[in-house]
Formats: C-alpha cells, structure tokens, sequence
C-alpha cells in the first residue's frame, strides 16, 4: 500500500472473509474528512470520520447478494487521493440450505428402496428375536 505522507495509507476490511449478503467494516487509516469506499463486490458506501479516531475514518457496505466467491479488493476515495487494497476481503461460496439443496419433491426411487430394505430388516429382525425368546421360555 501506498503512503500519501497525511493521507490514505492503509485500509483495514472486517471480518477479511464473509458470505454475500454479509455486513463488511471498513476503516481507513489517515483519512480524516472521510471519503467513500468501492469494489466490484458492493455498493459505494460513504465513510465518515472517527471522532478521536486519529485521522480515521469508517463505513459500512453490505455485500452483493450474488458476489462471487474470491478476494476483491478496495478502492478508497479520500481527500481526493485513491488508495487501493488488492485482496482485502474474500467472499466465500454459498451454502445452500433447507432441506440440503434438494430439488426434487418427494421420495425418489433410491430413497424408497433403502427406505423398505430398512423396515425388512428390522421385521425380519424382530421375529427372530421374538421366536427365540419364545424358545428360550419353553426350555
């Protein structure tokens, strides 16, 4: 990173590695007055300056719903100065969730097999315990 001798000269992103959709911190280190912040992965979010904040200045930008997952970096407008910040978050690959990114309705063919192969079993199980108690009560 660059040192502008009284402007931008270092951008902190928080948390470094976070899902789309997620809530990113940025804080920027001699940038008094404030400035904004852009990447490819969200909106130009406007910083403001930290009061006591020893020439800092912060914001917030949620991140796109449909980023991709890598490293992005930072661009920060600030007293008319840019600084960038090669890779300085990751967007990490969604999960998908509910009922584990099924997309089928219903039981499949597969489901239905095991499914029955289990019931079998455990019939097939039970009478054989049950038939050899009865034996073992008649010794």
């Amino acid at each position: 990173m660059d040192d502008f001798g009284g402007f931008a000269r270092n951008i902190i992103a928080s948390p470094n590695v976070i899902a789309p959709g997620g809530r990113l911190g940025i804080m920027v280190q001699g940038c008094q007055g404030g400035g904004t912040a852009s990447s490819q992965a969200f909106r130009s979010p406007s910083l403001s300056g930290v009061n006591g904040g020893n020439d800092q200045s912060s914001g917030f930008a949620t991140v796109n719903r449909d980023a991709r997952p890598g490293r992005y970096d930072i661009t920060v407008n600030c007293n008319g100065r840019t600084l960038t910040s090669p890779g300085a978050f990751t967007v990490m690959g969604g999960v998908l969730g509910g009922l584990g990114g099924s997309s089928s309705t219903g039981a499949t063919k597969t489901d239905m097999a095991i499914g029955g192969g289990l019931v079998a079993s455990s019939v097939i199980g039970g009478g054989v315990f049950l038939l050899r108690r009865r034996q073992e009560r008649r010794i």
